[in-house]
C-alpha cells in the first residue's frame, strides 16, 4: 500500500514537471513571436536604433539651417528585385517637408511580394526624422517586369538642433531594405482551404 502511495506521488510529481516544462516551452515560443512587434513598437516610440517617427502632419516650423539627407536601398537575398533611390541625396532645410522617390522593379518571371524595413543613421537622429508618408511595413507585389515608384514624404524635426548629441549632425542617411514575403491571404480564404483539407 505504501509503495502504491509513493508511486502515485512520484507519478503526480512527474506530471507537474512535464506540465511545467510544456508551459515554459509554450511561453518561450509566445515570447519569440511577440518580441519582434514589441521591439518595433519600442523603436517607433523612442527612435531607438535609428527608427524614424511616423507623423500625420507636416512641421509648422522651418529653420534656415540645412541638413543633408542621403538615401540607401537594399534587397535581401531571395527577392529578385532591383531597388534604388531616384536621387542619392538632397539638402533640405530643417523642418521643411519634402518628397523623394524610390524605384523598385521585379526582375523575376513570376509575381513577387516584398516588404520594407528602414532605419536612419546616425541612430541618435532617428527620433527627429519624421515620415508623413512611406511604403514601409506594407506588402508590395510586383508583376513580372513591373516597375514602381514609391514616394517618401518626410521632414527633419527642428528639435534636432537642441540636444547636445544631435547638434553637430550635418548628414542623415535613410536606409530601406526590402525582404521577400508571401502575399497575405484573406482570412476567409485561409479558413476555406483548411475546411477543404478536413
Amino acid at each position: 500500500m505504501a509503495d502504491n502511495g509513493q508511486a502515485d506521488r512520484k507519478e503526480r510529481s512527474n506530471g507537474v514537471i512535464v506540465v511545467t516544462c510544456l508551459a515554459f516551452v509554450a511561453g518561450m515560443i509566445g515570447m519569440a513571436y511577440a518580441a519582434v512587434p514589441l521591439y518595433d513598437m519600442f523603436c517607433r516610440v523612442t527612435g531607438y536604433n535609428g527608427t524614424t517617427q511616423r507623423v500625420e502632419q507636416a512641421s509648422d516650423l522651418i529653420l534656415d539651417e540645412k541638413i543633408k539627407v542621403t538615401f540607401d536601398a537594399n534587397v535581401a537575398a531571395g527577392l529578385p528585385w532591383e531597388f534604388v533611390p531616384v536621387q542619392r541625396d538632397i539638402d533640405v532645410r530643417i523642418g521643411e517637408t519634402v518628397q523623394i522617390m524610390y524605384r523598385a522593379k521585379n526582375l523575376a518571371s513570376t509575381p513577387t511580394t516584398g516588404q520594407a524595413t528602414f532605419n536612419v543613421t546616425p541612430m541618435a537622429a532617428g527620433a527627429y526624422f519624421n515620415k508623413v508618408q512611406c511604403f514601409c511595413f506594407t506588402e508590395t507585389t510586383l508583376e513580372p517586369g513591373e516597375e514602381m515608384e514609391m514616394p517618401v514624404v518626410f521632414f527633419v524635426d527642428p528639435e534636432i538642433v537642441k540636444p547636445v548629441e544631435t547638434q553637430g549632425i550635418k548628414t542623415l542617411t535613410l536606409s530601406y531594405t526590402f525582404y521577400p514575403r508571401e502575399p497575405s491571404k484573406p482570412v476567409a480564404q485561409v479558413k476555406a482551404k483548411a475546411e477543404n483539407k478536413l
